[in-house]
């Protein structure tokens, strides 16, 4: 298994039990295919530099996890067809540091 991060943006019009779902389903989705959440990282809502589908603010979540190729690319999936997630961007921390 290798290192991720994922940075996700979920919609600010989402009140806080919502939000926490989509946070609890997004991470779930990790953890149902054998992988593990290392690091959670709320950075709560910011202000976005340019406007997205008529938004300028969204709730921000850092994630760190361990998880297989099949586990990431069905986290991956999921977060681009989840109408609440506005932006989502992973990279391979194994890569980034050179392992």
């Amino acid at each position: 298994m290798k290192q991720y991060e994922t940075m996700y943006i979920i919609k600010s019009s989402l009140d806080e039990a919502a939000r926490n779902a989509v946070i609890e389903e997004m991470h779930g989705i990790i953890t149902s295919h054998g992988g593990t959440i290392d690091n959670v990282d709320d950075w709560g809502l910011r202000d976005f530099a340019y406007r997205i589908d008529d938004m300028t603010k969204g709730h921000y979540v850092v994630v760190k996890f361990s998880s297989d190729v099949e586990g990431l690319n069905e986290f991956s999936r999921l977060m681009g067809i989840n109408n609440n997630i506005v932006r989502s961007m992973t990279i391979c921390e194994d890569e980034k540091h050179g392992k």
